[in-house]
């Protein structure tokens, strides 16, 4: 190979094992020698247990890529990122040398490819294969924090190994069951706490074995003396957050219709609509409409986001949807409301009603036309909403009762909070 400079290093992230971390080593790419392939050489076969043959291969394919690719959507600039170090090496040996050249053929595409494609097989969701009294043990993968320091509160992303015995949809939830008794009813398990799945079908490895929550914990603080109050914290979510890879979790469900993504119409619209964690739903939309080349699947629509959280920090996902707008300019639109950064024209808080009423003709005369609309989030942000649209109907001489209870006879209306 040529021992030019690379103009652009290649940002791969390789799937191998079912114990993987998000910790991230980068190495600066100067101008390529036959040290530094060397070098590379050395760190896959290292990483990666492969042999030195294989290794070379691998490693004279990405240096000589000449755009950036990357699986987890944070393109880099003249850097190689080697992603998702396994924890054992008896579980990087599980997967083949396959699958390592299969992934880098994948990231280097400007969609992901995915397996197994016999997730798209069945007309119906599935639904509720696991119970409470006979749930699922499933595996911790990973927990990462995804929002900045000045965020109010922590959120955390988790990624769950469910080996490909737990499918879902996009848009449903799974229950998670915490360790312990309920304190409630002795001698009995907690009881099942849902979350909406932040992945797509194929998880975010892209091959049907894992599947993301995106959780925030909840801490109690006494109202009196403003220190935190460790009884009445909940139990479900700081379990999850404290969790550490390979920890066993028990999991119910898939469960939930209201908010599966129709896809009958690849050139439809869907608004959705989310405040917080409530943009875990969307998350999975969008990898699965923008980021994954989905069999028979090809979307030509318009996918509109709505996001309200306290501040920049507090954004989730904020890079993936970055990368979207981007991409998709045509097919993709994001607005954000932060609620302690910015004004509403009357001078108060931002909240995601006020954007919904800055484009309300727009979205209006979407709906009208058939768009599907997604609400999902803490439950008190609905009545704001709601009083919202039934202002704006009423100022377009609308009756805001005839036009709800049309959208739900349509099904174009989802709702799902908590």
């Amino acid at each position: 190979m040529s021992h030019s400079a690379v103009s652009q290093a290649a940002a791969v992230s390789v799937s191998i094992g079912n114990e993987r971390s998000l910790t991230r080593s980068v190495f600066k790419l100067c101008p390529v020698t036959f040290l530094e392939i060397c070098l590379l050489d050395f760190l896959i076969a290292s990483e990666f247990d492969l042999k030195p043959s294989f290794a070379c291969v691998v490693s004279i394919f990405i240096l000589q890529q000449n755009n950036s690719i990357s699986f987890n959507t944070k393109p880099w600039s003249s850097s190689l990122a080697l992603t998702q170090k396994t924890s054992t090496i008896r579980d990087a040996k599980r997967y083949s040398n396959t699958t390592l050249c299969m992934s880098v053929q994948q990231a280097s595409s400007s969609k992901v490819n995915v397996s197994p494609v016999e997730l798209e097989d069945p007309t119906d969701p599935p639904l509720n294969l696991y119970k409470p009294k006979d749930s699922y043990t499933a595996k911790i993968v990973s927990v990462e924090r995804v929002v900045g320091p000045k965020a109010p509160g922590e959120t955390c992303h988790i990624v769950i190994d469910h080996d490909g015995n737990l499918p879902y949809w996009e848009g449903q939830s799974y229950g998670v069951i915490p360790p312990g008794e309920n304190p409630k009813k002795p001698g009995a398990p907690h009881n099942v706490r849902l979350y909406s799945i932040a992945s797509t079908r194929y998880g975010d490895f892209f091959d049907g074995k894992t599947a993301s929550l995106c959780v925030r914990r909840a801490v109690y603080y006494d109202p009196e003396t403003g220190k935190e109050d460790p009884s009445k914290n909940g139990v479900c979510s700081n379990f999850l957050c404290d969790s550490k890879p390979g920890d066993k979790i028990q999991i119910t469900g898939p469960s939930g219709k209201v908010m599966l993504l129709p896809e009958n119409d690849p050139n439809a619209t869907h608004i959705m609509i989310a405040t917080g964690t409530g943009v875990a739903p969307y998350r999975g939309y969008l990898r699965r409409l923008f980021m994954e080349n989905v069999p028979n699947y090809k979307f030509g629509g318009l996918a509109w986001l709505f996001l309200g959280v306290a501040n920049t920090d507090s954004l989730l996902y904020d890079d993936e949807f970055s990368k979207y707008l981007k991409d998709h300019p045509d097919h993709f639109r994001f607005d954000k409301a932060l609620s302690r950064e910015e004004k509403n024209k009357k001078g108060g808080k931002m909240y995601v009603q006020d954007k919904i009423e800055e484009y309300s003709d727009e979205i209006f005369k979407l709906l009208d036309n058939g768009a599907h609309i997604y609400f999902c989030g803490l439950k008190g942000m609905m009545p704001g909403i709601q009083d919202t649209l039934k202002r704006v109907a009423e100022e377009r001489g609308e009756s805001w009762d005839a036009k709800l209870s049309q959208l739900r006879k349509n099904k174009q209306w989802h709702v799902e909070v908590y």
